[in-house]
């Protein structure tokens, strides 16, 4: 019994031998990887580095061109890539005059109407979340014919309800019943809350925002968007329009949306999205930064 009883704790003692064997290689493996993952994290930031501020430089360079007086020089503001190199890193600007995209402050319940019946709702769907955005943006606590008010989103489980206000930043727009992220991102390009008008400038105006404006397809847009970037200077733009109305430029504005993507010769890319004021800043700077948005990818 006793020679048992010893094998049985030999057996024991072995078991926990292999146990304590197998938990101290986890460990060895698992410290291994997070070693190599921290290094290939800094050797990651460490890359992405020279083309945040390549991405920063083309920024930069974009609101330089948009003071330039010379308009055979100067970056036309209409969303076509413009490409730089910053030695050996190659820097995609985008440049888009805020007048081409839809103010979702003060476009009327129609607009939005066929602004969402071209990204694929059917009438009745359009006008039920075309009254909902307008119910948001108003003043009052009247619902509208179709629209929602507090007591409509706290039937509907919602937490908070209509701002009864402008929208603040277009990201609000995602609050309002109805609104769906695919259906938001679908239409973010275009829209913004820094122009004045409620109907976006078809000479600026990106293919998300150019489906605000009545008989516009999206393959209407598509076409209108290449024809208009086929142009060397939009001084004398005069494309037709699908209602028969015709685009044209006026003048220069003030507030532009700037995409600068910088792309290493690795793969390795950063970009920076700004929306921008000319005129003086506080902190000395031609222009006064409105939003920033940055994103680091490789």
């Amino acid at each position: 019994m006793r020679n048992v009883g010893f094998r049985r704790q030999k057996g024991v003692a072995l078991v926990l031998v292999l146990w304590i064997l197998l938990l101290v290689t986890i460990s060895t493996g698992a410290y291994t990887l997070t070693a190599r993952m921290d290094q290939l994290d800094a050797h990651t930031v460490l890359s992405g580095t020279p083309a945040r501020m390549a991405a920063e430089a083309g920024l930069n360079f974009a609101v330089l061109s948009l003071r330039d007086p010379d308009e055979l020089t100067r970056l036309i503001p209409d969303g076509r890539s413009y490409f730089i190199n910053f030695e050996g890193i190659t820097v995609e600007v985008q440049v888009t005059d805020e007048r081409g995209k839809l103010n979702v402050n003060a476009a009327n319940e129609e607009v939005y109407i066929d602004l969402l019946t071209a990204n694929g709702l059917d009438a009745t769907e359009a006008e039920l979340l075309a009254a909902a955005i307008a119910d948001w943006v108003d003043s009052d606590e009247i619902e509208r014919a179709n629209g929602a008010e507090l007591e409509a989103y706290e039937m509907a489980g919602f937490s908070v309800g209509p701002a009864n206000r402008g929208f603040v930043m277009v990201e609000e727009m995602l609050q309002v019943m109805g609104m769906s992220w695919d259906l938001y991102s679908a239409m973010a390009p275009g829209l913004t809350v820094y122009s004045d008008s409620g109907v976006p400038d078809p000479a600026y105006a990106p293919m998300e925002a150019l489906l605000a404006l009545p008989d516009m397809t999206e393959e209407d847009a598509r076409n209108f968007v290449a024809q208009r970037h086929s142009e060397e200077s939009l001084s004398e733009l005069e494309l037709a329009l699908p209602n028969g109305e015709v685009a044209k430029a006026r003048g220069r504005g003030l507030t532009y949306s700037i995409l600068a993507k910088a792309t290493m010769p690795n793969g390795i890319w950063d970009q920076v999205e700004a929306t921008i004021r000319l005129g003086g800043s506080s902190d000395g700077r031609p222009y006064r930064v409105l939003r920033w948005r940055e994103g680091f990818h490789h």
